[in-house]
């Protein structure tokens, strides 16, 4: 039997680092995957080459910001934090997501 995937569908990625950031606040990269794994039971996994390229144009975006901070396990990292402008665009991808699961459970229902 083969592997169950789970790639993340394109753009599903910035709403769970948003949702992340704004449920538990500042994060580093490696908790910020931790997380999602976590609270997702093991059905999403980030991987570190996705992640970062994200975080990066996140960051641009202005949707978070960047500091150097000290991990619990005494270990210099970047951390992330939501900035408003995050917090307006984390409505808008849930909406997003709303609206993409919905046609999609009609598709899968009336197809």
């Amino acid at each position: 039997m083969d592997k169950p995937k789970n790639d993340i569908l394109q753009g599903t990625l910035s709403l769970l680092i948003l949702k992340a950031l704004h449920s538990r606040g500042k994060m580093h990269g490696y908790a910020l995957t931790n997380h999602i794994r976590t609270v997702s039971a093991d059905l999403l996994r980030v991987e570190e080459g996705s992640l970062y390229p994200a975080l990066h144009r996140m960051e641009q975006e202005g949707w978070i910001r960047s500091e150097w901070g000290v991990t619990e396990k005494a270990r210099k990292a970047r951390f992330y934090l939501l900035t408003p402008k995050g917090e307006k665009q984390l409505t808008v991808e849930r909406e997003s997501w709303n609206r993409l699961t919905r046609g999609v459970t009609r598709v899968l229902r009336h197809a």
